[in-house]
């Protein structure tokens, strides 16, 4: 996991955009799972995600739900363990991670760039697979958010649809419609009627909630007005069809987070809503739709995806 990160900003400022858990430094975080122990910043997840009971979802989805899979981590192997450096030049930070010989990945590798002449990362992840297999992908960047309300602006450009969950994120702490879509982040359909606008973060009240949406250029800003700055991630879009939106804005009360988690992800992705690899490479809603929702990868073929987050004043 990639934090802190500070840029260096034209104007001679220092920037730190990532987001790094209340919890990371705690004792008692020692106990939790790999993902969550220190959870920060950006890292990559193959395969993304992690399944879920169908109970209680629409029956589009409750019918290709799939079980978990044997031994399936929560946002894949590459989430959960440690990696090892890789020797590589002075310019670059290189790692691998090599995957249990049950899985059909045989390992994957992670190479971040600092570029030289601008306030910018640029970032390299393959995946190595020991057969030919269709599975979900996904980045993870958790941005970090200003305290006041609605100081930070969720920049997407223009898209096709937006998609709110099907389901509850977090027991107790909705905020959006189930199953809704819509063309603009401002004007979200909301669970109590009306709409909400999910570009202006934090969220005022507490909730849990995923957005994906479809059919961006590749490229997403987060402006932080309290502190004058502006990040920008980029992708290869053919790799990344969809881009999950993790509001983490104090709905989970339960340990770790004890209501204190207040975060943006900011996550390109080939998935469902991160509903795990059975639902993934099923016959999905959103997959019906022409979106695809897990990639092809063959052993005679790494595959290599490259992406830039980089920042600038406002």
């Amino acid at each position: 996991m990639l934090a802190p990160l500070t840029f260096v900003l034209a104007d001679g400022r220092q920037v730190s955009p990532f987001h790094i858990a209340p919890w990371a430094d705690e004792p008692e975080a020692e106990a939790l799972p790999g993902l969550l122990r220190k959870l920060r910043g950006e890292w990559p997840c193959m395969p993304f995600g992690y399944s879920v009971p169908a109970d209680g979802w629409p029956d589009a989805w409750s019918r290709v739900m799939g079980p978990p899979e044997p031994d399936e981590e929560a946002h894949g192997h590459s989430s959960n363990h440690d990696w090892t450096w890789v020797d590589g030049d002075s310019r670059s930070l290189s790692l691998t991670l090599d995957y249990p010989a049950s899985s059909p990945v045989a390992r994957v590798e992670r190479t971040v760039t600092p570029d030289p002449a601008a306030p910018a990362v640029d970032i390299e992840f393959t995946v190595v697979v020991r057969r030919a297999c269709r599975l979900p992908i996904g980045l993870h960047p958790v941005f970090r958010l200003p305290a006041q309300t609605g100081a930070a602006e969720l920049e997407l450009g223009t898209f096709d649809h937006g998609r709110t969950y099907p389901d509850d994120v977090e027991p107790g702490a909705p905020l959006f419609a189930k199953d809704a879509t819509f063309s603009s982040l401002s004007a979200v359909p909301a669970r109590a009627g009306g709409t909400v606008d999910a570009s202006r973060l934090p969220l005022a009240p507490d909730t849990e909630e995923l957005l994906q949406i479809q059919g961006l250029d590749g490229t997403v800003a987060l402006t932080n007005h309290a502190e004058g700055y502006r990040v920008r991630l980029s992708w290869q879009k053919e790799h990344f069809p969809s881009l999950l939106l993790w509001y983490s804005n104090r709905g989970r009360k339960a340990f770790p987070w004890n209501g204190r988690h207040v975060a943006i992800g900011v996550e390109p992705i080939c998935s469902p809503f991160g509903l795990g690899p059975a639902t993934a490479v099923a016959d999905n809603p959103i997959a019906r739709s022409g979106v695809p929702t897990a990639l092809e990868f063959t052993p005679e073929r790494p595959f290599t995806t490259r992406y830039r987050i980089e920042a600038a004043p406002l």
